[in-house]
């Protein structure tokens, strides 16, 4: 999930402030023909970002990048559900920005396959800081061969969140594999203690990635590199059949979302939970309308953050790869922009600007450029020490331990995600909307149909959304 409960209600709060903003962006403002200063052409940022207060820090990182360069930059701020529209009216008006930001691999590739992205400016801001100075897998995810589509910032990251104390005293190993899970979760799951709590709600992307989650490190796969829609093969059907089995005889009973299944882990009353990255803060009790409600959390708010466990890539018997989902966000220098200066903007945020950048929201920001060739850990080593929360502030490095912050740091290497290296994240972002996954998940853990047919009825569903796009 990109953004959590409070993200959600102040992304409508925000969308007076947005359209205002965008009213005030006349035609021709940003790449065709913008005003410049001082020799200088004044560029137009878009971010998907349009949190009020993190519309503001990302202001004040602009204000130091003008007095630095002389670019002026206009901001607008465009919500996530009203991109494709603002992008097709604009892109028909002629009136596109230099660079957007904020933005998710399915619209980084959106935005590709309509020819609106400026690979060889990507590529230069990345040869100029170093390719070897990201993720390589971040990379890989925002390439499509040797055109590199955007600039990649930062990740969020599903994981799988385990009690470490009660995985301890009961001498389990950390929950990797589909049989580990299993196996942890049969020997703790009690009346009180579920084995594991994850989403199964129709109609709910949460549900979707949580599953994606799952299902990757079982080689399952939505789409192949021919486009051939492959959710009904063999290795998504025994993904689903583990979901299943873990739902139905190891977990909280009824239709669970991402309330829920954060509900019980904070409770103590789940050995295991999948969740975001966007939980860290929340879980160390720095957000007071979601708060840790166990019992030992009553005298130490952050005994469950101080006593839970972290797993990335998750692997499944039929012959994947451990995997994990998650999100690469990125910056891209729009196609007939104001190059020089939009290339200088991204260059911006990815350094000078960086730290300020991630530390608007560390939770949820990830760095997928842990520093610079000079200093290799420079940009990680501080993201540990940011303020993260929101009614209190404190490092999560104060909370979690070093192997937990590093296992989240190594996240995007198993990172990885349906459809995007396959050329397919129009179909990624329309079957979204429609969610026949979710739909899958939740017949198969109500007992309404057996794995092999809710797979079968996905795959066809999938096979209607993708030809719906040609």
């Amino acid at each position: 999930m990109r953004t959590r409960g409070r993200s959600q209600v102040a992304v409508i709060a925000a969308a007076s402030l947005t359209m205002a903003m965008l009213a005030s962006c006349t035609p021709n403002e940003g790449s065709n023909g913008g005003p410049t200063t001082g020799g200088t052409q004044a560029i137009t940022v878009w971010t998907a970002d349009t949190l009020p207060d993190r519309v503001a820090k990302t202001e004040e990182i602009i204000a130091k990048f003008t007095a630095a360069t002389g670019v002026q930059v206009d901001l607008v701020g465009v919500p996530e559900d009203q991109f494709n529209q603002v992008l097709t009216s604009s892109a028909a008006a002629g009136d596109l920005p230099d660079v957007i930001g904020s933005i998710s691999l399915a619209q980084v590739r959106t935005l590709a396959a309509n020819d609106l992205v400026d690979p060889a400016g990507n590529k230069a801001v990345i040869e100029s800081l170093g390719a070897s100075t990201f993720s390589e897998r971040a990379l890989e995810l925002t390439r499509d061969g040797d055109q590199q589509l955007s600039v990649p910032d930062s990740s969020w990251q599903q994981l799988l969140y385990y009690r470490k104390d009660l995985f301890d005293k009961a001498g389990i190993a950390a929950p990797k594999t589909y049989d580990d899970i299993k196996a942890a979760a049969q020997k703790l799951d009690t009346p009180q203690l579920a084995g594991l709590a994850a989403a199964n709600k129709p109609g709910e992307a949460f549900t979707q990635q949580t599953f994606e989650h799952i299902a990757q490190g079982n080689g399952c796969e939505m789409v192949n590199d021919q486009g051939d829609i492959t959710f009904d093969s063999p290795e998504c059907v025994g993904a689903l059949e583990f979901y299943r089995d873990m739902l139905t005889q190891y977990s909280v009973p009824g239709a669970q979302d991402v309330d829920t299944v954060r509900a019980s882990y904070f409770a103590g009353q789940a050995a295991m939970a999948i969740w975001s990255t966007f939980i860290l803060d929340e879980m160390a009790g720095l957000r007071d309308n979601a708060k840790p409600t166990c019992p030992e959390c009553v005298a130490d708010p952050a005994f469950l953050a101080k006593n839970t466990g972290v797993v990335t890539g998750i692997q499944g018997p039929d012959g994947g790869q451990p995997a994990q989902f998650g999100e690469i966000v990125s910056w891209t220098v729009m196609k007939d922009s104001a190059s020089d200066s939009a290339k200088k903007f991204v260059e911006y945020f990815m350094t000078d600007g960086y730290v300020d950048w991630l530390s608007i929201a560390p939770e949820g920001r990830l760095p997928v450029r842990a520093g610079t060739a000079d200093n290799p850990t420079e940009y990680s080593d501080k993201w540990k020490t940011m303020p993260a929360g929101v009614d209190r502030k404190e490092p999560l490095g104060n909370f979690y331990s070093e192997d937990v912050l590093s296992i989240l740091e190594q996240g995007p290497d198993d990172l990885k995600r349906w459809g995007i290296t396959q050329g397919q994240g129009d179909l990624v972002g329309a079957a979204l909307g429609e969610l026949p996954i979710a739909k899958a998940v939740s017949d198969v853990t109500s007992g309404g149909v057996d794995p092999a047919t809710a797979a079968k009825q996905a795959a066809e569903s999938l096979r209607s959304i993708q030809g719906s796009l040609k």
